[in-house]
């Protein structure tokens, strides 16, 4: 290795990285040929290192294996709470990824937020998600974004329909 000194992570190796960017760039008067040599040094020391974190990952900590394992406990979550509400009607629902959301459902807003919905007013909608569901980002998304992304199914509310006696 040429460039590149004691490198034993992805994080110093971007630094050191950046700092040879800064003197060998050819914008910065370096050199083309040393500048591609630099970058088949980065790729090859890349490549190692992100392979040798992925084995520990997988190894140690099994955490690939326990993010593809579907929770069950979260879908009878779900359904419960679904059940809660679906005879609620003239209300719209709709369950996007593990949220639910409920639209044009003003007259049962004290018994939703009884149930933990809260209300979305820049959506004009009640959601209701599980405790184990934990935001990664500031990011605020549109409806169509969220239906866009985690996909969206509208749940079918049976309409009673009161028979009159004969």
């Amino acid at each position: 290795m040429m460039y590149f000194k004691n490198v034993e992570s992805l994080q110093e190796l971007r630094k050191q990285y950046k700092e040879l960017l800064k003197i060998h760039h050819p914008d910065n008067g370096g050199n083309v040929a040393q500048m591609q040599e630099i970058n088949v040094e980065y790729d090859k020391l890349f490549k190692l290192l992100k392979n040798k974190h992925d084995s520990t990952a997988t190894n140690n900590d099994k955490t690939n294996y326990d993010n593809m394992k579907y929770d069950f406990t979260e879908d009878a979550l779900l359904r419960e709470m679904l059940n809660k509400i679906i005879g609620f009607s003239g209300i719209t629902i709709e369950v996007c990824g593990s949220w639910i959301w409920a639209f044009d459902s003003f007259k049962y807003r004290k018994e939703l937020k009884e149930m933990g919905f809260k209300y979305a007013s820049k959506k004009k909608a009640w959601y209701w998600h599980s405790e184990s569901f934990r935001k990664k980002s500031h990011k605020v998304l549109s409806m169509d974004d969220i239906r866009n992304y985690y996909g969206s199914t509208e749940v079918q509310t049976g309409h009673r329909v009161l028979l009159q006696q004969a």
